[in-house]
């Protein structure tokens, strides 16, 4: 009788044991009436509540827990799937490159941690449901994290490990009448876990779905279709392999919306377990692709020799035909382009184990936002992703579960790889290999997948070459990545195509300026942690003008962060080191462009979408190049409108008609006719869905352009009697009175102290020039603090020169200047800077109350760029009202705007504050032409800048900068007692090609020599 030795947990070599082998993941019914049911006869789930025994190392487990005597009654319960450390054991450890038990043991390549190395006893009693009595028995583990043992009422079955593709094994020699006990010890790491050191939470436990499962005596434990048109796309060669169980006979018929394409009878057996090969034409077959997801059905019955049913088979097939062809990568005979993201599979509620339900509100949130593509970074997902992908249309790079980012980052410094796996180890190389047989064969049917990946970031060397080989000798139709032959050479043809991380466009022009053959794709790229994706434009426009660039994979879609309570019961979004995990890489794990928690989008998406939609249209005054990037769809599938609106306001809308072949462009007339009436226009135009689909209704929006243009005349100015204004000149204030309105100047304290309008201050503090944003994560990463200190400390502690030299010596008051209709005040700022420097800041006082403000600074060479230059103003928080003519509606940076629309928005100041898991800089507004803050009465302030300045940034939060830097988290953040309101010329772009070093683009700095006016004033209703 075979017996478990725990040793062999340490041994590479050791990674199966009685384990059956992998094969496709189709899903097998007694009749078409269970299929309509979607519940099988022949399948019992196991899912529920298990028994449960946590122990923090192997010498802490109760020995001898599986035996059918040892009672296990008295233990917790515990829910499965679920991980262990997600159900009040152990804790989440959110760790990158680092494997997670540095510093705690010293450990290497070939051994696992003893002392702190927990493992999960599970517990399964139940009785055999009565379809399986008598029948063959099976158990199927969808995912156990990260190696595990089996044993059935006592006996050792099997061991398995990688986390992420089923471990299936054969209980039919174990099972018996009555109470059955089912037994499992999970262990947390194994030396399967040097290849699993992946960017993510790390966990453990059964956390995909278990359970017990039959067959028929006539029965396809495997098939395998291969869908693939000729060169012509004219025909097609389906070829349907099965690997039989019993002998008997498939019926087979192919269908698509209802029309039967072919019907045939074959014979099968398990003669030798050899497949059973059949081959047809189809002749004009619909093509599959991410456009036009068209799926024929394959609908099997099978009989045993005596025409008795065994069991029914549907697979949802697709007709496509990838390759590889004079260096570009083909969808059936076009140029392919990846719109992609990175998605790890996670659940703030549930860690790696994702519903259904969060999975399709995924896929349709991309959608959505015109994202085609899914790397699943950097393991097999759970096997229902593959599915809807097919429906929905995805184009996927499905990814081996490896990765040991922590064995060579270091070597690549020291060049010593002898801890390095797999590199070139023998031991290492079967288990990897493995790994890639169980991806593929469960895998293989889904025409969505278009590359197999060999895993990510584990270098390189001969055992990830082999896995190469492993897939193209398995799947000719199909092409391999793998982007770690960029840090090893020597085996280069281990990827097809040539996959780097976060190359900047700069980098990648000059690879093809070297390399003449292979395509390139961005792997990862646009790196979307916190207030990211700055110039994403440049990634996705260079897939216009160099072929070879064939798009890339944004990292990544979903912040990894877990809800969890702050000492005082509010609930929040955690990230590493919440949970006193250690060593962590704390908020790293917060990358997402959708938000962990309710998978909301966060504003970044506004550019996704627009940087990948397939139709451009490029607006004129009266006509517009529509462009369209689709592959197969012509732009007639889309209702196309046309908007004119005058300063912000929607006037007309027509429909346009357009006839755009794929990979073409035309030029029309716009249905809108330019007017003469002096104001600001914008045509806009915009593609949307005609009809109702799977993840958006009709009229849903996916592609648009913009065109703004101004028509000139002459406005009527208020002419106001100097007499309408009063100056108060007093030792220590100055004030200015007009109708319903005054305004003091301190010179004490060296600024505007007041601004009453019927008897009611609008003001809080005194207004400050402002060069500061709380620093995101690019510039925490790229040293941003550091370099651009001295101008947080201008902010902080600019200092009033008259006051100072009043200080020292004769007192002197601010600039005072009474002229027609006008009072102006000018005050000068001391920055303390090296060198030191000064700028001014003025404030005229006119009749009706407005307040014309100007800011200048001549620029001190010694000190270049600022992150912004502006003013920054207080006013109570009952102001909470923003409305603003501007880009929107999601908030936009110098180089993420590309998205946006101009119009007239609006929204709470509380809204702006996005759900970054670290408070950050946010909630800008670009190109603002005017502003208003108010209260629910409709009564505050309106902004707007001076018509020949341009446009302003424009923010309103409810935290100052420097309030927003301090905390670490959300609920760090003080309570509200303000709105902080930013008016300025620039503010600096928010970059994103990394978050470790990269910089803003320079074209997106801000200028160091300013100077901007704006004019605010009382609004009421």
């Amino acid at each position: 009788m075979k017996i478990f030795d725990y040793n062999q947990v340490k041994n590479p070599e050791y990674y199966r044991d009685g384990r059956m082998d992998a094969h496709s993941d189709h899903a097998y019914y007694k009749n078409w009436e269970e299929f309509e049911e979607k519940e099988s006869s022949y399948r019992y789930s196991l899912n529920g509540i298990w028994k449960f025994h946590y122990a923090k190392n192997y010498i802490s487990t109760i020995k001898g827990f599986e035996k059918e005597e040892y009672s296990c009654a008295a233990w917790d319960d515990i829910y499965v799937p679920a991980h262990i450390q997600m159900e009040g054991y152990d804790i989440p450890q959110y760790a990158n490159v680092q494997y997670p038990w540095e510093g705690h043991e010293e450990v290497h390549p070939g051994e696992i941690p003893e002392q702190f190395n927990p493992v999960a006893s599970y517990v399964k009693y139940f009785r055999l449901p009565k379809e399986l009595e008598g029948k063959r028995v099976f158990v199927s583990f969808q995912g156990v994290e990260s190696g595990f043992a089996l044993w059935m009422n006592g006996r050792f079955v099997g061991y398995s490990e990688d986390s992420f593709t089923p471990s299936e094994f054969e209980l039919t020699e174990y099972v018996k009448d009555g109470e059955n006990k089912l037994a499992l010890q999970v262990f947390k790491w194994t030396s399967g876990s040097w290849c699993e050191d992946q960017d993510f939470f790390r966990f453990s436990g059964i956390f995909r779905d278990v359970y017990l499962y039959t067959v028929p005596e006539v029965h396809i434990y495997d098939l395998q279709i291969q869908a693939t048109p000729d060169e012509t796309l004219q025909q097609a060669e389906l070829k349907l392999d099965l690997k039989a169980w019993g002998n008997g006979k498939v019926k087979v018929e192919l269908s698509i919306e209802a029309e039967v394409v072919l019907e045939e009878e074959k014979l099968i057996g398990d003669v030798n377990a050899v497949k059973s090969y059949f081959r047809w034409q189809v002749n004009d077959p619909e093509l599959w692709s991410a456009e036009e997801p068209r799926l024929y059905d394959l609908k099997m019955e099978i009989y045993d020799l005596k025409d008795n049913l065994q069991e029914v088979i549907l697979q949802r097939i697709g007709f496509r035909r990838f390759e590889m062809k004079d260096g570009l990568m083909l969808l059936n005979g076009k140029r392919i382009v990846f719109k992609g993201v990175n998605r790890h599979e996670f659940s703030s509620v549930t860690g790696r184990y994702v519903s259904e339900e969060e999975l399709i509100k995924d896929l349709k949130n991309m959608k959505q936002h015109n994202i085609n593509a899914i790397r699943t970074c950097h393991y097999p997902n759970a096997s229902k992703i593959y599915e809807l992908c097919d429906e929905y249309g995805f184009y996927m790079i499905d990814e081996t579960n490896l990765e040991s980012h922590g064995t060579w980052d270091v070597a690549e410094v020291t060049k010593d790889y002898s801890e390095t796996v797999p590199y070139d180890k023998p031991e290492w190389q079967g288990l990897v290999l493995d790994r890639a047989n169980s991806m593929y064969q469960r895998d293989k049917n889904h025409a969505s997948i278009l590359i197999w990946s060999c895993g990510n970031e584990s270098c390189g060397g001969k055992d990830i070459y082999e896995m190469c080989r492993f897939f193209h000798g398995a799947d000719p139709t199909r092409l391999v990545h793998y982007e770690g032959v960029f840090h090893d050479r020597r085996y280069n043809d281990t990827s097809d195509m040539e996959s780097q991380m976060y190359t900047s466009v700069e980098g990648i022009r000059e690879f093809f300026a070297k390399e003449k053959e292979k395509p390139f794709i961005c792997c990862e790229y646009t790196h979307a942690m916190g207030n990211s994706c700055g110039a994403m434009h440049k990634y996705t426009e260079l897939t216009d003008t160099e072929p070879r660039y064939q798009g890339g994979f944004i990292w990544d879609y979903i912040d990894q962060s877990i809800y969890k309570k702050d000492r005082y019961g509010r609930e929040f979004q955690a990230y590493g080191g919440d949970f006193g995990d250690r060593p962590t890489d704390y908020n790293f794990s917060g990358n997402g462009i959708v938000y962990g928690g309710e998978r909301e989008s966060s504003p970044k998406m506004q550019e996704v979408k627009f940087n990948y939609q397939n139709i451009s249209a490029e607006v004129k005054e009266k006509q517009v190049r529509v462009i369209n990037k689709n592959l197969f769809l012509n732009t007639d599938c889309y209702d196309c409108k046309v908007t004119l609106a005058k300063n912000g306001i929607p006037i007309q809308t027509e429909i346009l008609e357009t006839f755009v072949e794929p990979l073409s462009e035309m030029t029309y007339a716009l249905p809108v006719k330019k007017t003469e009436q002096p104001g600001e226009y914008t045509v806009t135009v915009s593609f949307h869905l005609k009809e109702d689909t799977k993840w958006a209704k009709a009229g849903y929006e996916i592609a648009f352009g913009q065109y703004v243009y101004q028509v000139e005349g002459t406005k009527k100015e208020k002419t106001l009697d100097v007499n309408e204004l009063t100056v108060i000149r007093s030792l220590h204030n100055i004030g200015v009175k007009g109708n319903h309105f005054e305004v003091i100047f301190s010179v004490l304290n060296g600024g505007l102290v007041s601004y009453k309008y019927a008897g009611r201050e609008m003001i809080e503090a005194i207004p400050k020039p402002n060069f500061w944003r709380a620093p995101t994560d690019n510039d925490c990463g790229n040293l941003m603090q550091m370099r651009y200190a001295q101008w947080k400390i201008a902010s902080l502690y600019a200092s009033h020169k008259e006051y100072r030299k009043g200080m020292y010596g004769p007192a002197h008051e601010p600039k005072v200047e009474e002229k027609e209709g006008a009072v102006k005040v000018t005050l000068t700022y001391l920055l303390p800077t090296m060198p030191a420097s000064e700028c001014e800041l003025s404030y005229e006082v006119t009749g009706d109350g407005r307040i014309k403000t100007t800011l200048s600074y001549d620029s001190v060479p010694e000190l270049g760029d600022m992150p912004e230059f502006g003013v920054l103003f207080k006013v109570n928080a009952d102001y909470d009202c923003l409305k603003w003519y501007g880009l929107g509606p999601k908030e936009t940076y110098a180089d993420r705007k590309k998205g946006a629309k101009l119009g007239i928005y609006a929204n709470k100041v509380k809204e702006n504050m996005a759900k970054y898991i670290v408070p950050q800089e946010c909630g800008a507004k670009e190109e603002v032409r005017w502003a208003t803050v108010t209260d629910r009465k409709g009564r505050g302030i309106w902004f707007e800048m001076d018509k020949n300045q341009g446009p302003m940034m424009f923010s309103a939060l409810p935290y100052t900068p420097h309030e927003i830097e301090n905390a670490m988290h959300a609920y760090e953040l003080p309570k509200v007692h303000y709105t902080v309101i930013r008016v300025a010329k620039e503010q600096m772009g928010i970059g994103g090609d990394d978050s470790w070093g990269a910089r803003t683009h320079k074209e997106y700095l801000v200028n160091p020599e300013k100077r901007m006016e704006f004019s605010f004033y009382f609004k009421g209703i």
